[in-house]
């Protein structure tokens, strides 16, 4: 399966911020945004630290546990979770993947973009440091068979600006985002997902 997410993944972009430590930023974040959208851009590296992938799309969300997110280059993919499942669909193979929400937001950037403020349960954080104008906060799952051994926030002005996503394979997945809207008036029905006529759906 192409790299989806990922989402995700990370829309931690909350402007207005006091100055604090990056985790009362981000838990400022959490409590103070409950819908948003923006578009990205995504470059992914191995182990050697070669660009591997570059993509581009837009996502929103919708707490709790409702997102969209859908890469438009190079190839057309969308990832929605609707509250109780999370879809991913695959146009060029006109297939569809579904899992439920519990198993595929329990300890991944999706539950940091789109989850509740219980989220301190999925994480162990800690200070990061700072590098490149950024303080970083550093995410670690407390779930071992999790898709990523840590996630790295990149807190700025503006709030989280940048993410960095590795995996158990040695590869890096480095997101920023631009046109941040905060908040925006989002309904419910825009995170429902119908699978086209003839797709393969495999999962629950």
């Amino acid at each position: 399966m192409r790299r989806c997410m990922l989402f995700a993944l990370a829309l931690l972009l909350a402007p207005g911020l006091a100055q604090a430590d990056p985790m009362e930023r981000f838990r400022d974040f959490v409590r103070g945004t409950q819908s948003a959208r923006a578009e990205f851009e995504q470059k992914v590296y191995d182990r050697e630290r070669r660009l591997t992938q570059v993509s581009q799309g837009t996502f929103s969300f919708l707490r709790p546990g409702r997102f969209r997110w859908s890469t438009s280059k190079p190839y057309d993919q969308v990832i929605v979770g609707d509250g109780e499942r999370v879809w991913i669909h695959d146009a060029d193979l006109n297939q569809v993947t579904v899992r439920r929400m519990a198993q595929a937001l329990g300890s991944t950037p999706a539950a940091l973009l789109a989850g509740s403020s219980e989220v301190e349960r999925a994480f162990e954080f800690a200070d990061g440091g700072r590098a490149g104008g950024l303080e970083w906060l550093v995410a670690t799952p407390r779930e071992k068979e999790a898709g990523f051994e840590r996630i790295r926030l990149g807190l700025g002005a503006k709030g989280v600006e940048a993410m960095e996503l590795a995996d158990h394979f040695g590869q890096t997945t480095v997101l920023t985002f631009s046109a941040i809207a905060r908040n925006p008036p989002l309904e419910a029905s825009a995170f429902r997902f119908v699978p086209p006529k003839g797709a393969d759906v495999l999962g629950e």
